[in-house]
């Protein structure tokens, strides 16, 4: 199938009557036509490449609107996480995925990297995330997490056990069986300095060389005093003194630095995924994107917990964030937020995220007429859209959701509600 686009943002930037020619499920050709040829699909409002979703926790969609009573912390808050994980089987964890990576889908999600710790020391949970994956016709990076301790210097409670392999090189063996394949690639990540010692943390960081790497880094000012007090190093410091920090390093939230960490990841290349509206929602804090940035770390975004799914509102949120944190408008322009929102190269896929010959065709249909974007230019719909106004979705040169509605799952609404009330059963 043969795309024909009203607008689409390809490198150079907006383009008008864009014609988009496919091969093998990849952009064969990019030009401007005058006239719309038969037999192609037509893409109205501003079209961009698939979203990236950075970062992603499936089974916490299950929490969403179950824990706001009573407030509390971050703390708290992962009681909860933590009883919702004992529920967990493969099978269970399948259908709950499915639906969840369903719900991506329709909000313009063409990939995922899932931080993936709820193992039991095998690999069925990652393959059933792999077959929820391609029944939500999404691309899955699994992220598989070594998780050895239940802090610095204690030991794994009940429910951290299924998270554990014991050791790194016994994590890293486990792992080795997984293969990469059309649907997912396989990528390593530490879980933070809090679940992996000091001793062990050169071994995941060595362990898959040529796999994107990502990790917890100082979500919580908690974590960085009982890592000084331990090592007498921030956690970037400690992850650099294991040579964990790379440019396929990804640091995800990255909310408390000093100065001299942001030099640190700046220096080395090291990404940083941002998920707003879970740190919102967690109250972790506000991080400092715009000095990350400008130190050398590219920035992503990520759902996290999936307080919502919606790269739009978490892309609007980054800048929001930014504005609230430092009193000044247009942190990050309209282009730079379509690249934070499509920098697939976090999940190992440098070859996405762009309209052009050679990518694959992957692409978001934006609606510029609904009751949230009408009016708004065309190049800053980022900063008015939400999920609600995507209107159709393509992976690999397939329509996967059009009009709301995902072409093979059908009502995602109704396999979430199924799926959470089993797992809450």
């Amino acid at each position: 199938m043969n795309f024909w686009c009203e607008r689409a943002w390809l490198p150079g930037g907006l383009a008008e009557r864009v014609l988009i020619r496919v091969e093998d499920g990849r952009i064969a050709s990019v030009s401007t036509v005058d006239t719309i040829p038969l037999g192609v699909r037509r893409l109205y409002g501003v079209v961009v490449p698939g979203f990236a979703n950075a970062h992603s926790h499936a089974f916490h969609r299950a929490l969403r609107g179950r824990t706001h009573d009573g407030g509390g912390t971050f703390w708290t808050w992962r009681e909860g996480m933590y009883a919702l994980a004992s529920k967990l089987t493969p099978q269970s964890y399948y259908r709950l995925a499915r639906a969840v990576y369903g719900e991506m889908a329709l909000a313009g999600v063409s990939a995922v990297g899932e931080f993936h710790y709820v193992h039991d020391r095998s690999n069925e949970f990652g393959h059933a995330l792999r077959e929820a994956a391609k029944d939500a016709g999404i691309r899955l990076t699994l992220l598989d997490t070594c998780y050895l301790a239940g802090g610095i210097d204690q030991p794994l409670n009940e429910v951290q056990q299924r998270f554990s392999d014991g050791t790194a090189e016994a994590w890293a063996s486990r792992v080795g069986e997984l293969k990469s394949d059309d649907v997912m690639r396989v990528g390593a990540a530490i879980h933070s300095v809090r679940a992996v010692p000091r001793d062990e943390l050169r071994v995941v960081a060595q362990a898959f060389p040529d796999a994107p790497l990502h990790v917890h880094l100082s979500e919580q000012p908690a974590e960085n005093e009982a890592c000084l007090a331990a090592y007498g190093l921030t956690p970037a410091g400690l992850l650099n003194e294991a040579g964990a920090l790379s440019p396929r390093t990804t640091a995800v939230h990255a909310t408390h630095l000093t100065p001299e960490d942001i030099a640190l990841l700046g220096e080395s290349g090291t990404g940083a995924c941002f998920c707003p509206t879970t740190e919102a929602d967690l109250a972790d804090g506000i991080g400092p994107a715009r000095e990350l940035a400008d130190a050398g770390s590219p920035i992503s975004l990520g759902s996290d917990q999936h307080a919502v799914i919606d790269p739009l509102l978490e892309t609007r949120a980054l800048e929001h964030n930014e504005r609230l944190r430092t009193g000044q408008r247009g942190r990050f322009s309209p282009q730079e937020l379509l690249e934070t929102a499509t920098r697939h190269s976090a999940l190992g896929r440098p070859e996405a995220g762009r309209i052009e010959p050679g990518a694959p065709c992957d692409l978001v249909a934006i609606s510029c007429s609904t009751p949230r974007t009408a009016g708004s230019l065309p190049q800053q719909v980022f900063l008015s859209a939400t999920a609600s106004d995507v209107d159709t979705v393509v992976v690999g040169g397939r329509v996967v959701a059009s009009g709301g509605v995902h072409e093979t799952l059908g009502d995602v609404g109704r396999l979430l509600a199924d799926a959470i009330e089993e797992q809450w059963a």
